[in-house]
């Protein structure tokens, strides 16, 4: 099967979300590129913490996107894949931390 769900060149139309709703599309944009403008982080720190969160929030056409960015940036296969597993190590204690409700709601339930 050649075709995915997610087309790698719809990455491209993205700026035309701006097209069914300018004002708000505008914005958007405008924020985003405030976000990663050089700062307290680099711009190169900034497209690792968005490459990682591209994995947390299973994004193929973000993760695309700031890999190709990284490598831009200099940012290497070891760094990349640090990061995305700081990332998995966040999610996963995330989703565990949770457990602590389902086991009040246990204890409490099987008295």
């Amino acid at each position: 099967m050649d075709t995915t769900y997610y087309d790698p060149a719809d990455l491209k139309k993205f700026g035309k979300i701006s097209d069914w709703n300018e004002e708000l599309g505008d914005k958007f944009f405008d924020y985003y590129g405030k976000v990663f403008e050089e700062g307290s982080l680099s711009a190169r720190e900034k497209s690792l913490i968005a490459l990682a969160v591209s994995h947390t929030v299973q994004c193929p056409y973000c993760i695309d996107a700031y890999t190709g960015d990284g490598l831009k940036r200099g940012i290497t296969k070891e760094e990349m894949m640090e990061a995305v597993h700081v990332a998995a190590a966040i999610r996963g204690g995330a989703t565990l931390v949770h457990s602590v409700q389902m086991m009040n709601k246990y204890d409490k339930l099987s008295m």
